[in-house]
């Protein structure tokens, strides 16, 4: 059964098939469960404090594990476009905190992707949701969350994944995850060890 999901401009996405457990939901009446639960998170720091930690201005917003409360918060609230400058939103499993210190994130890394336009933004994001909370990654377990940051000059999406020394699993999730975006353009995985230590990486540790 394949997925066609409706954006709120009113055109259609074509997913990939369901799994067996999202099928059955769709078919069936009444909460329809994922299978796991996510936290959306919000970011913004329209004048940082000096002095200020990471992540101190990081609030966690609501935790969902049904395919109703996901719409219903993507359509009120959680769409990038909607986010002034320098704010972030962030799609993480519950229990993970969008935070390189987190346990799961520590050996970790991430794919980025530049977005130019504000609807391209708002598309890719909301495709990665579906792919994420619909299990659609084989490395499923190797995926912490996803965050769209919206700055004044460009913005970008990130996928956060566990096992950054990887390449194998690495490299895989991020060609799935360029299918998934109908990206063409190379996309480049950088560890958080190179980010804290501020190594200039620029090309990333891998690309797809």
């Amino acid at each position: 059964m394949a997925a066609e999901m409706e954006t709120s401009t009113g055109g259609a996405i074509q997913q990939e098939p369901l799994t067996e457990g999202m099928e059955a939901a769709v078919e069936n009446k009444g909460p329809h469960k994922l299978q796991r639960k996510w936290t959306f998170w919000f970011d913004y720091q329209s004048k940082p404090k000096q002095g200020a930690a990471w992540g101190s201005s990081l609030r966690n917003v609501y935790t969902f594990d049904t395919v109703e409360e996901f719409w219903s918060l993507y359509d009120q609230v959680f769409k990038p476009s909607k986010l002034p400058g320098n704010a972030d939103f962030h799609l993480f499993k519950t229990g993970i905190e969008p935070k390189w210190e987190d346990p799961e994130c520590a050996n970790g890394g991430k794919w980025s992707v530049t977005v130019g336009r504000k609807p391209q933004l708002d598309t890719m994001w909301l495709e990665t949701l579906m792919a994420l909370i619909g299990e659609q990654f084989e490395e499923a377990e190797e995926i912490c969350g996803v965050v769209a940051s919206v700055r004044q000059r460009q913005d970008k999406l990130a996928l956060w994944t566990r096992t950054a020394s990887n390449e194998a699993v690495q490299t895989s999730i991020g060609r799935k995850w360029k299918e998934i975006i109908d990206c063409n353009d190379k996309i480049v995985y950088s560890f958080h060890d190179d980010a804290r230590k501020e190594k200039s990486n620029r090309g990333g540790r891998y690309n797809v």
